[in-house]
């Protein structure tokens, strides 16, 4: 259902709380406005947007990047200490300067080996104030470079193996939770049912008690019943406006619970319509199998956990040696009295760096955290496969109760129509003096019951059938994959 239908269930709901008349749910409009107006929606959404700008984050940081690095302005007044080479000492002497700098500079990221490409641009300019004053402008007009580390981690590697799948894993926790919505609002639905349908038992048997109790006095001045017959009757009628009363506090409660739940009006009349019985829809073990290690979010947080493993093993692995770094450079600079010769007939700048970091002595510290990460990645394996397993047993299982609930509900229907016969029956029969008091509390008894097993074994089926849903992320009806939508 659309944003614009939602929004349109809404205001019929509203509109019909404002002339006190009772909204009619019927179990999928229940479902669209939990998933859409629940606060555990709103979380849900929230949680999902987070992950989404922290992907959005990470594939900003892949592109180029522009950024200043600027000194405005330094001005300094002060004595400081400089050698003089003619007395061979230091001395203090004053000093008063202006500098300020600037550097434009472009970078980008190569993931492939973890290094670092820049072009930059930089313009400085220096005054020196006193007898000497003099001043000097430094230019790079044009500079390209690269940065790598030889040997050590490679971070951006591992960032881009494991960034989209940990959005990807997002969106798709985020349809996980709006299945295990209406997994709740399913429970929600059924209990206010189930309260409205002991609510609806109870009313019926105050009536039929009542009027059971008004047969009985008539018959015991005939002396067709005993007296304690009659007041067993009474018993009964006494008890039945007891269990009515319990009824309809039991009856507000799932009603509260409800329509909280759904995120509406507490004093929001709402009237439930049951779903059909659901045509029969066979799912194949194999087929749910298959479509739970493609779309179920549990999968790709085993992946993420494994790679996160194996990423601090290479961390470990690579400080445990020695690392180096180069760094080179290739430009033009120049330096001049004013700002038009600093870029006049630039000067070649060739910059080479070679850094070396060599471990000598740690004791074995660089050595005992490789190892640990090595087993704590042998340990993350096996921890997984024991995972995979539960996950696979649990989408089985839940597929052999989804198929068996289509014929406990073709069982409950019919017991149901042959319990009220059955009643309907002896009520008759006892009415007209052919049957006694205990068949007919056994034959309504046996009524209700059936009534009870229908409904539970209505839930049981949208419970088994969402569940199902929530463990693959696959809708069986539509035969489409659960996606998230805009």
């Amino acid at each position: 259902m659309n944003k614009l239908k939602v929004k349109l269930l809404l205001f019929l709901i509203l509109l019909g709380h404002s002339l006190s008349a009772q909204i009619q749910l019927t179990l999928d409009e229940s479902i669209t406005l939990a998933v859409d107006s629940s606060l555990q929606a709103f979380r849900a959404k929230n949680e999902y947007q987070s992950a989404y700008w922290a992907y959005r984050t990470f594939k900003a940081g892949r592109l180029p990047s522009l950024s200043l690095r600027t000194t405005p302005l330094q001005y300094r007044r002060d004595f400081t200490r400089r050698y003089d080479s003619n007395e061979n000492i230091d001395v203090y002497r004053q000093q008063q300067s202006l500098y300020t700098y600037g550097n434009l500079s472009l970078s980008q990221n190569f993931d492939l080996t973890g290094g670092t490409f820049f072009i930059d641009s930089e313009l400085g300019y220096m005054r020196n104030f006193g007898e000497n004053a003099y001043s000097q402008f430094s230019s790079v007009p044009l500079r390209i470079g690269y940065s790598q580390a030889l040997f050590g981690f490679n971070s951006f590697k591992w960032e881009k193996k494991i960034e989209p799948l940990k959005y990807q894993k997002a969106a798709r926790q985020f349809l996980y939770a709006q299945e295990e919505i209406s997994e709740t609002v399913i429970r929600y639905f059924f209990s206010l049912a189930m309260a409205q349908m002991e609510y609806d038992l109870a009313a019926d048997n105050v009536a039929s008690s009542d009027t059971l109790y008004r047969i009985g006095q008539e018959r015991h001045k005939i002396a067709s019943i005993s007296q304690s017959d009659l007041l067993t009757l009474k018993l009964e009628a006494v008890n039945a406006r007891n269990s009515l009363k319990n009824a309809e506090i039991n009856l507000k409660r799932a009603m509260f619970s409800f329509v909280s739940y759904l995120n509406l009006d507490k004093e929001t009349p709402v009237a439930l319509q049951l779903p059909n019985r659901p045509e029969d829809v066979e799912i194949a073990p194999e087929e749910a199998l298959q479509y739970a290690r493609e779309y179920n979010p549990d999968f790709l947080a085993y992946k993420q956990e494994l790679l996160e493993a194996e990423r601090e093993v290479d961390r470990t692995k690579k400080s445990s040696n020695f690392d180096a770094s180069l760094s080179a450079s290739i430009g033009f600079n120049q330096v001049a009295a004013d700002f038009q010769g600093a870029y006049r007939k630039p000067l070649q700048q060739d910059v080479i760096s070679l850094g070396l970091t060599i471990p000598l002595v740690d004791w074995g510290v660089r050595k005992g955290r490789a190892n640990m990460a090595r087993n704590t990645l042998n340990v993350t394996k096996i921890s997984i496969q024991q995972k995979e397993l539960s996950l696979e047993q649990d989408v089985l299982m839940t597929v052999n109760d989804f198929n068996a609930q289509q014929g406990l509900i073709s069982s409950a229907e019919e017991a149901m129509e042959l319990a009220t016969m059955a009643y309907n029956v002896t009520k008759e029969r006892f009415i007209i003096g052919k049957a006694d008091l205990n068949s007919l509390t056994l034959s309504l008894n046996r009524q209700n019951s059936a009534q009870r097993n229908y409904l539970s074994a209505l839930q049981n089926y949208w419970l088994s059938y969402y569940k199902l849903r929530k463990l693959t992320l696959y809708d069986f009806a539509t035969r489409e994959e659960l996606k998230v939508k805009n």
